[in-house]
């Protein structure tokens, strides 16, 4: 069984929280403020609060952080040896929501950088939070959730746990090519709420 965590518990971290205690899923959630600050969070949907570097050494973790705050979210950190981090971010300023200037590269390509030895997939970016944490089940089909990375083995582990929450995964690719399309702003494919019937 895979041990996932969160580290971010803004409103797409605890969307994600949701996601996992509705499938019955084990997590533990962190944020800059510690454990104390995640006890009505704990309380509410049965994640565990952890530190930082213990959300770290999980096997899948998300990172939904203000893009602001990702360098030092992520500093220290690590090593990282393979493990699965879940992209779930976007570029831009908080809260006027304005692209940062990533000098034409792709977002996730960043955040690679960032997590050397990390297998980074870009997921669960693409939709809002009070989209992503609601039903995946929707209009008598499944809400598509897009997904891109360099590694195939992670991505098959990410798109076995996309189904898992009852959503339909598509695989966009790598992360420079696909993250690209899914990436806000600048891609085609953010807040685009598509349902993959049958």
């Amino acid at each position: 069984m895979n041990k996932i965590a969160i580290i971010g518990a803004g409103a797409i971290g605890t969307a994600i929280a949701r996601l996992l205690s509705k499938a019955g899923i084990a997590a533990s959630i962190a944020n800059s403020r510690g454990p104390e600050s995640l006890a009505a969070l704990s309380q509410e949907l049965g994640v565990t609060p952890v530190s930082v570097a213990e959300a770290a050494k999980a096997d899948i973790v998300f990172l939904a952080v203000n893009w602001a705050r990702l360098p030092e979210a992520v500093r220290g950190l690590g090593p990282w040896n393979g493990r699965i981090v879940i992209d779930a971010n976007n570029a831009v300023e908080v809260p006027s929501f304005r692209a940062v200037d990533l000098d034409g590269r792709a977002s996730s390509s960043v955040v690679a950088d960032l997590l050397p030895g990390a297998s980074v997939v870009k997921a669960f970016n693409h939709l809002g939070a009070a989209l992503l944490g609601s039903d995946p089940q929707s209009d008598g089909g499944r809400r598509v959730l897009f997904y891109s990375g360099d590694d195939q083995d992670a991505k098959a582990r990410v798109a076995e746990l996309i189904g898992q929450l009852g959503f339909a995964g598509i695989d966009l690719g790598t992360l420079d090519g696909g993250g690209r399309l899914a990436q806000f702003p600048g891609g085609p494919l953010p807040v685009l709420n598509l349902v993959r019937m049958g």
